[in-house]
């Protein structure tokens, strides 16, 4: 037979005090005694009561949980940065519940209605695009705050946390060009998200800077995979020696192991055949030898800030924008030509 659920009434009669009493202790409202607590807390852990949060949401209006909305759970920027999310949240009382869209833009709708329909507090979101007008109403038409992670939704009201990705770029392609690179090629991503537009600018505007001009420094986007990276690869590698990269720079996780396999498989050594550098460090790379040069973020300090600006904003701060830095560390691969 099944137990019948326990209820504040069970824990009030084990304690002896009223259901009032037993509601003001959970709820940590500042009139409720230390003996109070110490009576109540006792028969919440001889009962191993667990209250129901759908229940104390109706009651409260608040639900202390906050979505996150992610484009690829694979990828392991954003499993690091729930890491800092939740620390932080963890602390104020705050649960987070993950979705995600699979790079997906019908699937970032889909999973923000889902939110909003059970009532979460806020929500983080890490869209598949941000060229979307849909999903601008979408979120404007959310009622609880909302933290947007390396997207641009201009002129919405929200809190944002960005990384300075045209600048580590920016520096990375500078590094070439002193050692002497003249033909570099940027793999990246989908122009679009914020990322790979804020690298293509960051390399643009290096090579424009030093009054370098050719096809073979054309950015080559839309690479949303291993497979396409290491095609892409193998197509630059293939060009006559003239227009022959001497070196890449790949703009994501998945374009640098498509990248790397490529010049594997080609038998080509970076460093050595060729000068590489990836966006975003990851912790094999640092063990490979040669070493990967890399332009890295911190991923789970990136998290820990988002989740503080939003606590800031449910305790009512203002929303505003923090731009986080990248940083270029030249090793092993980045030669000269």
């Amino acid at each position: 037979m099944t137990k019948p659920k326990l209820t504040i009434r069970d824990v009030a009669i084990k304690a002896g005090v009223a259901v009032s009493s037993v509601s003001r202790v959970l709820n940590n409202h500042p009139s409720a005694s230390e003996s109070m607590i110490r009576r109540v807390q006792g028969a919440v852990t001889e009962l191993d009561f667990r209250p129901n949060p759908a229940a104390k949401s109706l009651r409260t209006g608040t639900s202390r949980i906050i979505g996150l909305v992610v484009r690829d759970l694979s990828n392991s920027f954003y499993t690091e940065m729930m890491k800092g999310m939740e620390e932080v949240l963890h602390k104020s009382g705050y649960s987070l519940l993950v979705m995600n869209s699979d790079i997906d833009s019908d699937s970032d709708l889909s999973k923000l209605a889902g939110l909003a329909s059970i009532h979460v507090d806020a929500i983080f979101l890490a869209t598949s695009t941000d060229k979307s007008e849909e999903k601008i109403k979408a979120i404007s038409k959310f009622k609880g705050f909302v933290v947007i992670l390396d997207r641009d939704f201009a002129n919405l009201p929200v809190g944002t946390v960005l990384s300075d990705h045209a600048n580590g770029v920016y520096l990375a392609t500078k590094d070439l060009i002193e050692l002497g690179h003249r033909n570099i090629a940027l793999i990246a991503g989908t122009t679009e998200i914020r990322p790979t537009r804020e690298r293509c600018r960051g390399f643009l505007d290096a090579l424009k800077e030093s009054s370098i001009s050719n096809e073979s420094n054309t950015p080559i986007t839309g690479i949303a995979s291993t497979s396409l990276a290491r095609a892409a690869t193998k197509k630059l590698m293939n060009l006559p020696e003239e227009n022959r990269p001497t070196a890449i720079i790949s703009g994501g996780i998945d374009v640098t192991m498509g990248a790397l396999e490529c010049l594997t498989e080609m038998g080509l050594t970076p460093g050595k055949d060729i000068s590489f550098i990836a966006c975003d460090d990851l912790p094999w790379l640092q063990i490979m030898r040669p070493r990967i040069s890399t332009v890295s973020r911190d991923y789970k300090n990136f998290g820990s800030t988002a989740a503080n600006l939003m606590i800031s904003m449910l305790t009512g701060q203002k929303s505003e924008t923090i731009l986080l830095p990248t940083i270029y560390e030249s090793r092993d691969t980045s030669q000269v030509v």
